[in-house]
């Protein structure tokens, strides 16, 4: 009978041994561990423009107030939100405007643009490209082409007030 504990004790030992760490014979952990991943990079676009990244905290400002392009380069813009207030009260979003934009206009009709993360639909004909709005440890890209013609782009966070606190920059064409 000793033997017999001993063998089976054994036997239970090296086959424990022979599983992949961290792994279990539960059904539903085999089952996912079966599963494909899914890769993120398989799940988000390709950003093919020149990469631009722009960091937004806290402070409410933007790390970068200033890019350069030439006329009809492609970019690829990333917003990183990097501070830890949560995203009702302090959500950032990275918003390029058309030349001649009315600028108050478009924050008013921003700032009731709840529904739409404060980037307003009856102004998207003022909308050159736009991020999602981000909470704390987001981030997101958009992709487009820079203008044709030189010129000043004015970009901005629209969340209300960020704005007028200096959250906004320039994307100048050249």
């Amino acid at each position: 009978m000793t033997r017999y504990l001993t063998f089976s004790l054994l036997l239970a030992v090296s086959s424990a041994g022979c599983s992949a760490p961290g792994t279990t014979d539960s059904p539903s952990d085999a089952t996912s561990a079966r599963a494909p991943a899914s890769s993120a990079a398989a799940a988000k676009p390709a950003n093919d423009g020149r990469p631009v990244e722009i960091t937004a905290s806290d402070t409410m400002k933007f790390s970068i107030a200033e890019i350069t392009a030439k006329p009809g380069e492609k970019l690829s813009v990333t917003l990183a939100n990097t501070g830890t207030t949560p995203k009702f009260s302090m959500g950032h979003n990275w918003v390029l405007l058309a030349p001649g934009t009315e600028m108050q206009s478009f924050l008013v009709t921003a700032a009731e643009a709840v529904t739409t993360d404060y980037v307003p639909a009856a102004q998207k004909d003022r909308i050159l490209a736009a991020t999602k709005l981000l909470g704390p440890n987001e981030r997101d890209t958009v992709t487009f082409t820079a203008p044709a013609s030189p010129g000043r782009y004015e970009f901005l966070c629209s969340f209300p007030g960020h704005y007028q606190v200096g959250m906004r920059g320039v994307l100048i064409v050249q």
